[in-house]
């Protein structure tokens, strides 16, 4: 990756406050907790951070980012029923979606780094999502997206064309 190139992965004892607007209000508190707890001799599980310049490009390798725009053009949002049937269908998408090649090698490094932190060769981990928009001043979505608790290793590597799938979250606009 060039000097220019966004920062697709990052680990999460290097998020900052300042981070929001790539990797979200919960990621950015907890890289702020995780730092101050372990200058204070705290043991805090560490991790890593895919950033929304990680999710954008996700979404436009796949093709996804114009039809999400037209999937959600026509709802109407005070009908619960149509948003959460093209919720449900823009997740089924996103998952279906190949993850782009850089960030297969780019997840899978972090992955082995935080493993070996923990003295194992595939460790335990929480798959949260954390939308740059989530825990506004005025505005809170805790509990809008999808937890995956105890995950241990990576998908196999791909045999045929089809690279490793991404969990899906909410979209947010």
């Amino acid at each position: 990756m060039s000097p220019s190139s966004p920062a697709y992965v990052i680990p999460l004892s290097s998020v900052t406050l300042g981070d929001v607007a790539r990797v979200g209000g919960k990621n950015a508190s907890l890289g702020e907790m995780l730092r101050a707890l372990c200058d204070q001799g705290v043991q805090v599980p560490q991790g890593f951070v895919l950033t929304a310049d990680a999710f954008r490009l996700h979404l436009r390798e796949a093709g996804l980012t114009e039809w999400i725009d037209r999937t959600l053009a026509p709802v109407d949002t005070r009908d619960v029923r149509a948003v959460a049937e093209a919720g449900q269908a823009i997740r089924a998408r996103v998952r279906e979606a190949a993850l782009p090649p850089v960030l297969v090698p780019a997840v899978a490094a972090a992955y082995a780094e935080l493993s070996g932190r923990a003295g194992e060769t595939t460790t335990d981990v929480a798959v949260r999502s954390s939308a740059t928009a989530e825990d506004l001043p005025g505005a809170s979505f805790a509990g809008e997206h999808e937890p995956y608790l105890n995950v241990r290793g990576l998908p196999p590597p791909p045999r045929g064309p089809a690279p490793p799938r991404a969990p899906a979250g909410k979209p947010s606009r």
